[in-house]
């Protein structure tokens, strides 16, 4: 998460980090990005040679921000009285409008400077503090503007200031000498805006544009509308909720080609950008709120899925990209390609979220817009996923500038077995075989429901045979407990780990050996009273404030819950959802993308990880997964039903969700200590518990 005292704006791929007061401060991790490169380093504001003192910030939305400060007290005088405003709003640059109000009996002069500074420094460069000095960067003055411009080889970038209110403009520094009058307000209104290219940036905030008129403010208006709402006796439930609702819709972006397309990034700051994985878990555990977000991520992926071979960038024929980047350092895979395929999960991930949307009423056109790219995921999985031909899907990659490990447990050490040992490539992870059995019961689902009956045998077949052969090679009997993986030579990597959560919530996992499983999950080496550890802290590589080895991310406890329900063990899912709903209050309604495993019993609350993301969009989607996972809502609109069996906690009763999507209608969902009932049903569908 950024550091402690900046404030951040989203909106789209936009995004601004701040001080409190709201100055940028160079050679921090501060700035506005867009296109993910940081379009100015430098934003400073000073009264009469001296910088604004703050007093509070107020964050109206997750797009605007009101700085409130004040000048310091003139000599003389015990207390200050001029106030400075200043109202940001980040979308595809920035509008800021600085407000001077007098508080005094005569009329103020002040001379206002605003000091800017642009550096054109790659995201990554900023994240990972290696900032260098940027050969070839100008500034000019035009009539009105600063401008500054980069080039790098056939790569351009611009960014323009203007103002309003007559500024005199020297390169870097904008002045204004302004005479406020007592008990009354002076103004300007400065806008940044980029270009790539030969391409300009349009803004969102245009000066003197109303912002509730502006497509962010339209479309938030739009989706808050839209979303379901959900009334509880529980205040962590609640505001977890709002919460999550309120950073999803900011976290939204779109492809400029197909703006109705909307996906999610993946957090903020530092992951504006589509992830195939986190985009696709996010919208799957969305789908409560909006299936329109399923089926834009489901579209912009299939429009990226690979064609050829190439070993720098990993793209194969049919997989699912692990991320897109738009910034300078494109020739860099890792983190920074434009589109970059080294993920082992998002290919079967993307054929099991479109069977699940098809149980959520998918049209059929939009279905089988989308099969011949599911076909073409699976035909990867058995040609490239499964290059060696044992049934599994395993990864390795292809130069030494691709990740080492490719699922979502993807830091360098993230798998590991019981000895400390890393796992060594080719690795076939245990969530992986889950997704690909979900991959392939979807698509028999789908065939089934099209009339292809050799389809859905075949593909059915296929998942009994890949659920087999996990339940026997992955199986460890002495532990009672799955492998995470098996490593190279078909060596299992056997240390105690959250990963097969996400088998139990893909139903790969045999009925004899869940209860074992559940158990594991919930021990006190696993437990932390918040959440479901990464690792054990029975594992040599345990440490809780590590990324994957013993942290609690919340995503991955939802998936824990969700499968833990899925075979039964209901005390257990509803301990996984109290417990991150606890952690969720302290911290302010909003999960974060990770926080460290200390146990519960060591600290009074959990311990923020310190650069994690937040807000996050799996982090942001889990407290609405857990609600579906309590309420036991599993739609199956072809087969004309619905299971619906609510397992909720005392302390949430009573629980009503209301306007709820489902195929053409919206459902409300209540339920109280002495029952529960749905209203809005589709016609024709029943309810089964």
């Amino acid at each position: 998460m950024p550091a402690p005292g900046t404030v951040t704006l989203i909106e789209g791929a936009t995004f601004c980090l701040s001080s409190l007061s709201g100055d940028i401060v160079p050679g921090r991790a501060e700035g506005l990005f867009v296109a993910d490169t940081r379009i100015v380093s430098g934003w400073r504001l000073e009264i009469d040679g001296v910088p604004v003192e703050p007093l509070t910030t107020v964050e109206d939305e997750r797009f605007r921000v009101t700085f409130v400060g004040r000048t310091p007290p003139r000599s003389g005088f015990g207390d200050s009285t001029m106030m400075v405003l200043r109202r940001r709003y980040a979308g595809a640059g920035m509008r800021d409008d600085v407000v001077l109000r007098n508080l005094g009996r005569e009329p103020a002069g002040v001379v206002v400077t605003v000091a800017v500074e642009v550096d054109f420094a790659d995201l990554f460069e900023v994240k990972e503090g290696r900032v260098r000095s940027h050969i070839g960067a100008s500034v000019d003055v035009l009539p009105g503007f600063l401008c500054y411009s980069q080039s790098q080889g056939a790569d351009t970038r611009r960014v323009r200031i203007s103002a309003t209110a007559d500024p005199l403009i020297t390169p870097g520094l904008l002045t204004f000498h302004a005479v406020v009058p007592a008990h009354g307000e002076w103004s300007t209104c400065l806008a940044v805006q980029a270009a790539i290219g030969d391409r300009p940036v349009p803004p969102r905030y245009r000066c003197g544009e109303p912002v509730e008129h502006t497509e962010p403010a339209r479309r938030l208006r739009a989706w808050r509308l839209a979303s379901p709402a959900a009334s509880t006796s529980d205040p962590a439930l609640a505001r977890a909720l709002t919460t999550s609702s309120e950073d999803l819709g900011a976290l939204q972006i779109e492809d400029p080609e197909h703006p109705d397309w909307r996906v999610v990034a993946a957090g903020a700051p530092w992951f504006m950008a589509l992830f195939g994985r986190d985009s696709l878990l996010t919208s799957w555990a969305t789908l409560p709120i909006d299936q329109q977000l399923a089926l834009g991520t489901l579209k912009t992926l299939a429009r990226y899925q690979g064609t050829k071979v190439d070993p720098l960038t990993e793209e194969q024929p049919g997989r699912i990209l692990h991320e897109v980047r738009l910034g300078r350092e494109s020739d860099l895979p890792v983190g920074h390609g434009r589109a970059y395929y080294g993920t082992a999960d998002a290919t079967p991930l993307f054929v099991a979220l479109l069977g699940e949307l098809h149980r959520w009423g998918l049209p059929g056109n939009e279905l089988r817009e989308l099969l011949p790219a599911a076909d073409r995921a699976l035909e990867w999985i058995e040609r490239y996923g499964d290059a060696d031909g044992d049934g599994f899907v395993e990864y390795q990659r292809a130069t030494d500038r691709g990740l080492v490990n490719q699922g979502w447990k993807d830091s360098f050490d993230g798998v590991n077995d019981s000895t400390g040992r890393l796992a060594e490539a080719p690795i076939a992870l245990a969530e992986v075989q889950a997704y690909v059995y979900a991959a392939y019961q979807a698509r028999a689902s789908i065939a089934a429901a099209l009339g292809d009956a050799t389809t859905a045998t075949a593909c059915e077949g296929k998942a009994a045979a890949v659920k087999a052969a996990f339940n026997e090679r992955f199986w460890l009997p002495g532990q009672g407990w799955f492998a995470m993986a098996l490593g190279r030579d078909k060596r299992p990597v056997d240390a105690l780990a959250s990963n097969m959560g996400h088998c139990l919530w893909c139903g790969i996992v045999d009925e004899d050996k869940a209860a074992s499983v559940a158990k594991h999950l919930l021990s006190p080496p696993m437990w932390s009273g918040y959440g479901v550890r990464t690792l054990a802290t029975t594992m040599p590589l345990y440490n809780p404030i590590s990324y994957h080895n013993g942290s609690v991310w919340p995503h991955d406890s939802s998936i824990v819950a969700a499968g833990l329900m899925r075979y039964g063990y209901v005390e257990e899912a509803q301990r996984i959802a109290l417990g991150l709903l606890d952690a969720a209050e302290h911290f302010g309604g909003r999960l974060p993308e990770l926080f460290c495993g200390f146990d519960r019993t060591e600290f009074r609350r959990p311990v923020p990880y310190p650069t994690s993301c937040s807000p996050q969009a799996w982090a942001a989607a889990a407290p609405v997964s857990l609600v579906r996972t309590l309420l036991r809502f599993q739609p199956d609109l072809p087969n004309g039903r619905i299971t619906l069996d609510p397992a909720v906690p005392e302390r949430m009763l009573p629980l009503r969700v209301a306007n709820v999507p489902l195929g053409e209608a919206r459902l409300a969902v209540e339920v109280r200590a002495d029952g529960w009932q749905v209203d809005g049903l589709p016609d024709g569908i029943t309810v089964a518990r």
